[in-house]
């Protein structure tokens, strides 16, 4: 039995701002063993068999079991995290965090598996799948509030072919995003700029859909901008102030109007396109919830390493089972108990098809 290495900072400043700082912090099994065990226990490591608040056994060989003092039993790291019954070391984890979460355009699971030397893509690509699961906090909060709201659909993917001119089977996604204004102005660069974003995948622009969102991701008495759509028409019933203006492609009108949405659209399309190839409808939901991570987090992104982690330790992953017969439902992070038992049906029929 030996002590854990010393302890790794854990405050923003500290975190590791390079490739080589991480390799610094993080060298070993029981370095990443360490870490993990003061983001799930801060105050000290509690037993979660008898309750004991105690200094545990550490051991040299199994760096990620502590056994209670008290009762003997043996508790796992990874147990109840996004790591459960995982059979990659810590480091491979620890890895994988960070390079899906500092690297601005993400990673696919083909260069996910390259990097990490994993002989099977379909490894890579469950890893990925159960980090994009440690990105969604359970307690977001609704954004707006001083901050107008610019709201908007867009389908996302490419064209259906013999369906006719204006018909798709193309993925649909709702977007609300902040419009925040610089103190001082930059030369070259707008004096607004694009706050806190939200993303969901629904199956139409019902007015049900459109409500819902906004009830689930605005912040009510908040100023929400949107298009002509007769979906946002009783907006003010629901407490929002809505401004809305019927667009008809007129560039001037949309740049007056909704100038970020439109670009969180293009660079959404663009990573997706671009990075991914493309992406299932049945996944869709994961790929934006790490969309919306990184975008929240783009002017710190060396601390979206810890960010990872500790939103992982209280979310359990989906299985690879889960993830290939389509039935794990990707978390949606805007209060998802509002949505009825039928209508959640509908639209994980929706993604199978979409597949």
């Amino acid at each position: 039995m030996a002590r854990g290495v010393p302890k790794v900072p854990r405050r923003p400043v500290d975190q590791p701002r390079s490739l080589l700082e991480f390799q610094r912090a993080f060298p070993d099994e029981a370095a990443c063993a360490d870490y993990m065990e003061r983001v799930r226990w801060p105050d000290g490591f509690a037993c979660p068999h008898c309750g004991v608040v105690a200094e545990p056994y550490r051991f040299t060989a199994r760096p990620a079991v502590l056994r209670c003092r008290t009762c003997q039993a043996d508790t796992s790291l990874t147990a109840g995290t996004v790591m459960h019954k995982t059979k990659q070391p810590l480091h491979i984890w620890f890895w994988a965090a960070y390079l899906v979460s500092t690297q601005t355009p993400g990673m696919s699971a083909l260069q996910f598996q390259r990097q990490l030397g994993l002989s099977r893509y379909e490894t890579a690509f469950n890893l990925l799948h159960k980090l994009r699961a440690g990105m969604v906090r359970p307690d977001k909060d609704r954004i707006g509030d001083e901050f107008a709201v610019e709201v908007d659909e867009s389908f996302v993917g490419g064209r259906t072919k013999g369906k006719g001119r204006g018909n798709t089977d193309a993925p649909l996604v709702i977007a609300a995003v902040e419009v925040r204004e610089r103190l001082s102005e930059k030369k070259g660069r707008r004096t607004k700029y694009a706050g806190r974003l939200r993303l969901r995948h629904i199956v139409s622009r019902s007015r049900e859909e459109c409500e819902e969102f906004v009830r689930d991701s605005i912040q009510p008495g908040s100023t929400v901008r949107t298009d002509g759509h007769n979906g946002y028409d009783r907006l003010p019933r629901l407490g929002y102030r809505h401004e809305a203006m019927v667009l008809d492609g007129d560039h001037d009108k949309i740049e007056a109007h909704l100038p970020l949405i439109h670009i969180v659209f293009s660079n959404l399309k663009t990573w997706l396109r671009g990075t991914h190839h493309g992406v299932s409808a049945q996944h869709l939901q994961a790929y934006l919830n790490e969309y919306v991570f990184r975008f929240n987090r783009r002017f710190y992104p060396m601390t979206s390493f810890a960010s990872v982690l500790g939103i992982g330790s209280v979310r359990s992953g989906p299985t690879y089972r889960g993830l290939y017969d389509g039935d794990y439902a990707h978390p949606n992070p805007d209060k998802p108990g509002r949505v009825k038992a039928a209508r959640r049906a509908a639209s994980l029929r929706a993604r199978r098809a979409g597949r």
